[in-house]
């Protein structure tokens, strides 16, 4: 039996479409548990900066946490998507070569991390030309923060790497749990340092935010190291450490477009947060990442999911199987859209009241939620189409996509954010959503023949919806815009909606789920 083969449970007469969409949502529900876990404690961080630091010193962090971010998408070098393509292949094709293929793509990760660590550190007194106090402690910040950039590229790269040899575990473990927990904890540190007089808080706190990336690369090599030798093991021997021309080219040709939309695709999500800064100043942008860091919660069911189905997209695309792509694809979207969207309807009718929970001021950014929350629906409802364009190798088309929304995304924010403050930014952000997934989902129509499922999406963004706003428009007549109703609102919505996913359960597929409990492990030896 091939490694594959053990990593499925598949029960005696199912479908393949039905064992794919089984052991999506075994992963799915580990790495929800994982994100779940990280987005409580992205939370913590933010409520902390917001309490501590206020409007302008938490603007400061965010924007540190912006720019660190969107490096580290660069110093990936692309190669953590790379690996999430071609080591599940390899697993099918050829075990001998996961050593070599793993080498190749963490020592271009570490090289190139080192080199933009140093040049995020050299071009960053450029962002202090407003010679005011929060400009200054952003230069300082970043600059702390860049010396721990290339541990963290390494970790990322890591962490998708046991995610493309087979475990979601190790990623929900070290990446959604262990630094999400770390990070709140060593703010704190840094703030009774700050309180010491040891230095600037925001720059404290900076520094503690990207510092755990080092115990995190640590712990992520060891796994994956082992998961390495493991499968090595069940080959048979041990393959070369640096792999063949042929191989590394493959990696480098899917690289390479990758490498380019990834720092495209994080400045999408994080620029806006940079550019308010710069034009309105750190309070803004303060207010406007807080508001943002909300939208995070919505996404936990799809973030989840992408880590679990695009290894899946990677080896079914790479067996031509279609039929199974297209049944995964569209079933995951229905339970993202489901799970994901009432969490946005929620943050849309009690804008006022979970910003206030943050502090005085940040309440002023409500509307600039509301539009995130429609945005990120719109973004939902594509599900993680921008992962199976990926996994069909077709990364070209990514970079093509992200360069588009990003230069519509920047224009968009220099023309509104003038006019409209960070309601502005939040109009161009929710707008660059839209258009990155309409693109991703009329080119995975015409290349691969997958169709975007507009009745299960519809019908699952119905669901959402009904067991939301009537009770949400009732709790705030009744209870005004308060803590309380959003609890009431929160906990009478999902009671309805686990009523219905309940009695639905067959048309939404949420009967795979439960038939998780039932499912056993098999454990057969490896065939060689």
């Amino acid at each position: 039996m091939s490694a594959a083969g053990v990593e499925q449970e598949v029960d005696r007469g199912a479908s393949p479409h039905s064992a794919e969409r089984r052991q999506a949502a075994r992963g799915g529900i580990i790495g929800i548990l994982g994100a779940a876990i990280g987005s409580v404690m992205g939370f913590a961080l933010t409520f902390i900066l917001a309490r501590a630091l206020g409007e302008a010193g938490s603007g400061v962090v965010l924007q540190t946490i912006a720019i660190f971010t969107i490096v580290l998408g660069l110093a990936k070098a692309g190669m953590d998507t790379a690996a999430v393509w071609v080591l599940p292949r390899l697993q099918i094709s050829d075990r001998s070569k996961l050593r070599g293929a793993t080498m190749a793509l963490l020592v271009p990760t570490a090289v190139v991390g080192i080199l933009l660590a140093l040049l995020m550190a050299v071009l960053a007194p450029q962002l202090g030309t407003g010679g005011d106090a929060d400009s200054q402690q952003l230069v300082q910040a970043v600059q702390g923060a860049s010396w721990f950039l290339p541990a963290a590229a390494i970790m990322v790269v890591a962490l998708a790497a046991t995610r493309g040899l087979g475990s979601i575990v190790p990623y929900a473990a070290i990446g959604n749990i262990g630094l999400p927990v770390a990070r709140p904890l060593l703010v704190l540190g840094a703030l009774g340092l700050g309180a010491l007089g040891l230095g600037p808080i925001p720059v404290l706190a900076s520094i503690a935010w990207a510092a755990p990336a080092a115990i995190g690369m640590l712990a992520a090599l060891m796994v994956l190291w082992r998961r390495v030798d493991a499968h090595e093991r069940g080959a048979g021997g041990r393959g070369a450490l640096w792999p063949d021309r042929e191989l590394n080219v493959q990696i480098w040709k899917f690289a390479l477009p990758r490498w380019f939309s990834s720092g495209v695709e994080q400045s999408i999500i994080w620029f806006d947060v940079v550019l308010v800064g710069l034009i309105a100043g750190a309070g803004a942008a303060g207010v406007y990442g807080a508001a943002s860091r909300f939208i995070s919660v919505g996404l936990i069911v799809s973030t989840a999911m992408r880590m679990v189905i695009s290894p899946r997209f990677s080896a079914l695309l790479s067996e031509n199987k279609t039929r199974q792509v297209q049944d995964l694809y569209s079933t995951t979207v229905s339970w993202i859209v489901l799970l994901g969207a009432p969490i946005y309807a929620l943050f849309m009718f009690f804008a006022p009241t979970v910003l206030g929970w943050l502090g005085p001021g940040f309440e002023s950014g409500s509307t600039a939620l509301t539009v995130l929350c429609v945005g990120a629906i719109a973004f939902l409802m594509a599900g993680n189409v921008d992962a199976l364009l990926m996994m069909s190798g077709r990364s070209g088309w990514m970079a093509a996509n992200k360069v588009v929304v990003l230069v519509l995304n920047v224009i968009g924010n220099l023309w509104l954010v003038p006019l409209w403050g960070i309601t502005g930014a939040a109009v161009s952000w929710a707008f660059s959503l839209l258009l990155d997934s309409v693109l991703a989902s009329v080119e995975s129509r015409i290349f691969l023949g997958i169709k975007f499922g507009a009745r299960r999406v519809f019908y699952a963004l119905f669901v959402a919806g009904a067991c939301v706003a009537p009770v949400s428009v009732l709790t705030r007549v009744l209870m005004g815009q308060s803590t309380a109703a959003v609890f009431v609102a929160g906990s009478a919505s999902m009671a309805a909606l686990a009523t219905w996913c309940w009695l639905d359960r067959k048309r939404l597929h949420l009967d795979d789920l439960a038939l998780l409990s039932r499912t056993v492990r098999r454990k057969t030896p490896t065939a060689t």
